[in-house]
């Protein structure tokens, strides 16, 4: 039995809960607690690769399936060579499984024992999406980081409500996990390196309203030399439910548990819940994972999230609010949010954020930015991306070298003080 794992992920320091750690993917070292930029629909918005790579040096980021599955479609990514040739990005990727985007649709969904039934918010069409199909569609995808197909209760939904949809979790991840080792052993995933099939082995079957190739491409993909010790497999994560309670939430972490996962994510938190809320079920969850797999909390947050969530245990982030912010014209600083649309900033001289070294704020005044955002010009929203991406991503490193150096309760006590220094 091969027992290699497709990720590993170590301690390097700890300083309280807060941990500072390598995860190890077959395509290259990521050091936690990290930020990953999404990238929905296989871009991260008003942003090139080479700038995520060259300057900012982001490590990860995300896909989104349910978006990729609808367009272009798992079969043209799959014909590309998988969604990293495909967008040309060659560092790892991770992709969620459509459950959250799905339960985002409300009425013109239909969740079901097998599956959730919708309508596609691009062209009206009929869709069926399940644990088995989205593991599908990821397999074709070729990520390097897979999550189960899971229900998201609201965050304010009653403890029956939040019980039926942790047990229909449960029994998803379940069937998430046993397709996913079925695609695996097929040889199913797209991103597998060094994989090929000569061309008659080819064949296709039909899953929930979508073709999908049962084997890989032909042809062999040129990938990245593994990291010693990986198999070159994608890894699964499972994802803690419950809304807000904490005897659902304790009960869903043991059963996922029980299951087996090489990374766990905290899920359904930021979704309508009272931020107090949120930090408690963070409190009462994240300890209780296992310390050798890397944490997860879904889809948080502001920067100030993103220290407070480190200090209780977690690895990894994300978050759209640097690229959806900037693009309307909103700066994330040391010293809080700043709108450049403000006409205070008209004739100021000096960068968004002085303590910041990226490109845009060693080369660009407010009032200057400021005159983009007001005549519509498309390189305001690419400069304050940047910007936003450049102060989430460095604010990651510096958090790492507080805990490696023992001074992290310094680092959050003084980091949170001065956001409260707002420059709008």
């Amino acid at each position: 039995m091969v027992t290699t794992p497709p990720i590993t992920f170590s301690l390097a320091a700890r300083d309280g809960q807060a941990r500072a750690g390598i995860l190890n993917t077959r395509r290259g070292t990521i050091e936690t607690p990290v930020f990953m930029p999404v990238g929905t629909a296989g871009t991260v918005k008003a942003t090139r690769f080479e700038v995520l790579e060259e300057e900012l040096d982001a490590r990860i980021i995300l896909g989104n399936t349910y978006h990729l599955w609808l367009r272009p479609g798992v079969d043209v990514i799959r014909a590309c060579g998988g969604l990293h040739k495909f967008i040309g990005w060659s560092r790892a990727l991770l992709t969620d499984s459509g459950g959250f985007q799905v339960w985002s649709l409300g009425a013109l969904r239909k969740i079901s024992e097998e599956g959730t039934e919708f309508r596609s918010h691009v062209d009206g069409s009929l869709r069926f999406l399940s644990p088995e199909v989205s593991m599908e569609v990821q397999a074709g995808l070729g990520s390097d980081i897979v999550m189960v197909f899971d229900e998201c209760a609201p965050g304010k939904a009653t403890h029956d409500e939040a019980r039926a949809s942790l047990e229909l979790t449960a029994r998803w991840a379940k069937r998430s996990r046993e397709k996913f080792d079925q695609l695996q052993r097929e040889g199913c995933d797209t991103g597998s390196i060094g994989f090929s099939l000569p061309a008659d082995t080819r064949g296709s079957t039909v899953t929930g309203n979508i073709a999908l190739q049962r084997d890989c491409p032909t042809g062999e993909l040129a990938m990245p030399a593994l990291p010693e010790g990986l198999t070159g497999a994608q890894s699964l994560f499972g994802i803690v439910q419950g809304a807000a309670h904490r005897d659902l939430r304790r009960e869903s972490l043991e059963r996922t548990m029980e299951i087996g996962f090489d990374g766990y994510a905290i899920g359904g938190l930021s979704v309508g819940e009272e931020k107090s809320v949120m930090w408690d079920l963070v409190d009462e969850v994240a300890p209780l994972l296992p310390p050798d797999r890397p944490r997860y909390l879904m889809g948080v947050g502001s920067p100030e999230d993103l220290i407070e969530a480190v200090a209780r245990g977690v690895d990894m982030f994300d978050c759209v609010l640097p690229t959806r912010n900037g693009r309307t014209g909103q700066a994330f600083t040391s010293r809080g949010k700043l709108n450049v649309k403000n006409a205070q900033w008209a004739e100021d001289r000096r960068p968004l954020d002085e303590s910041c070294r990226c490109s845009v704020c060693q080369r660009h005044s407010r009032a200057y930015l400021r005159h983009l955002h007001q005549t519509g010009e498309m390189l305001a929203g690419i400069l304050l991306t940047h910007h936003n991406l450049a102060f989430f991503l460095d604010t990651m490193r510096r958090v790492r070298q507080s805990i490696r150096s023992g001074y992290f309760p310094k680092f959050r006590r003084e980091f949170i003080d001065r956001l409260s220094e707002s420059g709008e």
